[in-house]
């Protein structure tokens, strides 16, 4: 028999933030230390479902059973769905942790999953990439969701700030604190942070309303960006890849795949802006395919697709 939650509103964590900033990250080490309570994390990352691999046990279709019992679902558009059936279908979960695309404004998401009785919005997490975020929220493209994401939050999580000098990080800081003045703002490097810090965020008793929910003529975030999936030939040079995906040109604001090096082992690509990462693939990730999110009015298909060719990636390091 399956054990029944609590008698009350089950509450609802929403990690919002903008592309690349460790959203991803902050999730699974939000599984890793969930110490046997049971949570249902909901995933919507361009169709990518993010959850490390060997947290695993078992999958079926867009649902994943994690290890502690945790179980993962990907809603896709479908998010009030997912969230009306899951009581019923797991009435053994007792906290869901719901994180957003990149590009979607956290506060008008926890505004609609409150408009469902079985649910209360516990907090607001938006990430933020203290060496980026100033630059990003001065773009007219980018800059009302970057504001209007942060302006939402509960708590702010000012996230790699291994990669920026001691003044720069204090100036980030208080920026943060001018953009997201009813939130805390907590600096993390690899969305090192303790689990407890994010959850219990708001008191039953006092709601808070975002000004997000109250802004006009919101535009469509999601409309500004395209998403890619492209076939990655098995003979790529990944570390050229990166170099070449990360050219301004090419309008790269996003980019991972898991990757066939030369040598045959697979690695997983990690492109930021400017950045790029290779780290090991998780177990039994199939490789061949990149996923690139880039703005509609920017982003270089055809520079894309010109950095996949094998040859071009080969020069670009001897180069």
């Amino acid at each position: 028999m399956s054990e029944t939650r609590p008698r009350g509103r089950l509450p609802v964590t929403v990690i919002g933030g903008y592309l690349g900033t460790g959203k991803t990250t902050l999730v699974n080490r939000l599984l890793r230390a969930a110490d046997g309570q049971r949570l249902a994390v909901l995933v919507n990352d361009f169709g990518a479902t993010p959850i490390d691999r060997d947290l695993i046990v078992s999958s079926s279709g867009d649902t994943l059973e994690i290890s502690g019992g945790c179980v993962c679902c990907s809603y896709g558009s479908d998010l009030m769905d997912v969230l009306m059936t899951l009581p019923a279908q797991r009435p053994d979960i007792e906290r869901v942790v719901l994180e957003t695309s990149g590009v979607a404004l956290p506060g008008m998401v926890a505004s609609a999953v409150t408009l469902l009785l079985p649910y209360r919005i516990d907090g607001i997490v938006v990430m933020a990439d203290v060496e980026t975020v100033r630059t990003q929220a001065d773009d007219a493209y980018l800059g009302d969701t970057i504001t209007r994401q942060l302006s939402a939050a509960d708590l702010v999580i000012a996230n790699r700030c291994d990669l920026v000098d001691a003044t720069s990080l204090e100036e980030t800081l208080t920026w943060l604190g001018a953009h997201s003045q009813a939130a805390r703002i907590i600096p993390a490097t690899r969305a090192e942070i303790a689990p407890e810090l994010l959850l219990g965020l708001r008191d039953d008793a006092t709601p808070r309303l975002s000004n997000t929910l109250t802004t006009p003529g919101a535009p469509d975030a999601a409309s500004l960006y395209e998403s890619l999936e492209l076939d990655v030939p098995a003979d790529i040079d990944v570390v050229a890849l990166g170099q070449r995906l990360t050219a301004s040109t090419t309008g790269v604001l996003r980019a991972k795949g898991i990757l066939l090096q030369p040598d045959g082992r697979p690695v997983a690509l990690h492109v930021v802006g400017r950045r790029f990462e290779i780290d090991e693939a998780p177990a039994g990730a199939r490789p061949g395919k990149l996923v690139v999110i880039g703005l509609r009015a920017r982003l270089d298909r055809h520079a894309v697709e010109q950095a996949l060719q094998p040859r071009l990636s080969t020069s670009l390091r001897s180069a």
